[in-house]
């Protein structure tokens, strides 16, 4: 069979094995060591062809983990259509107990802030840009208040001609 192989390398180029398809549409290839016509091995490869292509277009995500472990060679058999229905059943109880606890956390938060018990959040306001050579520094005013001993230059600033 090797020989046949080989000659079919040879003659029509690379032989991949299509190994799945995932819920997204991309499909999973792996190609066995091989050797080339001038007798180079060229090592086993597992492959993804992506329904969309375009690089600037994928997102992290577009990969179920499943997939992506195999790809990168962190699991020897790639995952069974059990396996991933299984993991997204997971996935999807796991989400809805997260909204539970976010929805009881609100409403506790919510009726301590009605007892009183916590105050609500503070709010800050900036002035300026932490980048600015004056963030942080007394604002100017135009009243004089200092006295010859105590005058710092720029503390004071007359009052605009009206």
């Amino acid at each position: 069979m090797s020989r046949i192989g080989g000659l079919l390398r040879r003659s029509f180029g690379v032989i991949k094995e299509h190994v799945g398809t995932d819920h997204f549409g991309n499909k999973y290839y792996w190609q066995p060591e091989q050797k080339t016509w001038t007798g180079r091995i060229v090592r086993a490869k597992r492959m993804v062809v992506a329904v969309n292509p375009t690089e600037f277009e994928y997102l992290e995500g577009n990969i179920p983990s499943e997939w992506d472990a195999w790809i990168r060679g962190r699991r020897k058999q790639p995952p069974s259509i059990e396996e991933l229905v299984k993991n997204q059943h997971y996935r999807d109880h796991i989400k809805g107990k997260a909204r539970e606890v976010d929805e009881r956390e609100l409403a506790l938060q919510a009726k301590e802030y009605e007892e009183g018990l916590v105050s609500g959040p503070a709010q800050t306001i900036a002035k300026g840009h932490a980048a600015a050579t004056s963030f942080g520094q007394p604002e100017t005013s135009e009243e004089p208040v200092s006295t010859a001993n105590t005058f710092q230059p720029g503390s004071w600033i007359p009052a605009a001609k009206k």
